[in-house]
């Protein structure tokens, strides 16, 4: 039977700041929110297509994170507001919400999950905290550069900065993107809100011993394409939550495609209720 690819209806949700949030709901059954990495949201990236994935198991939430899309946002920023925002439309969604975080949407996940938010169980994908390094491996600081860079209007060589020098993919990559002008638009509008990734991810040094404080049933997922480091940060991630689970998703990018990762959802997330 073919998934209906019918928008659901739009919510907006407000924010303890103010910040107006655009929240899509579509499907039926118990709630779920996704949370999408960088540039990502309710028109641009993967949160669609796996929305519709699941939409026949779960009422699922996906939105755009503040500065994004129709969202809104209120000054100055904090990663913290952004916690608020989630906590936001889990209340909207219901107490006993799951919830799927990809990529650094996963880390504001768990950075959720850690500060006591109500998270019935928790599904990460390939947060990156990759470390934030120069070749002699020292730590960079790479907000101000990026902050420079918006400040002044240059917002595709703050999309090409943040892929090559801080995700790590290769210098031709944004010159390929450069060819798709729908995709490179939508980069460069969400180009203000990449300076938050870098609190959002704790400038990609996974924060461990917040972490330990997770309580939540947690699955914390890696492609079987993953650079070692990216594999290894999810190796930490699992050993520092208690009771978590480790899965590697065979053959799968960091753009896991929603075919792969919606029947992970499905069983971990039924688990509790067989």
């Amino acid at each position: 039977m073919a998934k209906t690819k019918e928008p659901g209806s739009v919510l907006t949700v407000v924010s303890p700041d103010g910040t107006r949030l655009s929240v899509e709901r579509l499907g039926t059954g118990p709630s779920l929110v996704l949370v999408d990495g960088a540039f990502c949201g309710r028109s641009f990236g993967p949160a669609r297509e796996l929305a519709t994935e699941l939409a026949d198991s779960f009422r699922v939430y996906f939105y755009d994170r503040r500065g994004r899309g129709q969202s809104g946002e209120v000054m100055p920023y904090a990663m913290e507001r952004e916690i608020e925002d989630l906590q936001a439309i889990l209340g909207q969604a219901g107490p006993d919400s799951y919830v799927y975080g990809i990529s650094s949407g996963a880390a504001l996940a768990l950075e959720a999950a850690a500060a006591g938010a109500k998270i019935r169980r928790l599904v990460t994908y390939e947060a990156p905290y990759t470390g934030s390094g120069n070749d002699q491996g020292a730590r960079t600081d790479h907000r101000e550069h990026l902050e420079s860079l918006i400040q002044e209007g240059k917002r595709g060589a703050a999309v090409s900065y943040f892929l090559v020098k801080m995700i790590g993919l290769p210098a031709f990559v944004p010159l390929v993107i450069r060819l798709r002008p729908g995709t490179w638009k939508k980069q460069t509008a969400a180009a203000n809100t990449l300076p938050y990734e870098t609190y959002v991810t704790n400038n990609f040094v996974a924060p461990l011993e917040k972490f330990r404080q997770i309580t939540l049933p947690t699955l914390v997922m890696v492609g079987g394409k993953a650079a070692a480091p990216m594999s290894d940060a999810q190796t930490a991630i699992a050993a520092a939550i208690p009771g978590s689970e480790l899965r590697m998703l065979e053959g799968q990018t960091h753009q896991a495609a929603a075919a792969a990762i919606a029947p992970q959802l499905k069983e971990f997330f039924t688990a509790d209720s067989a």
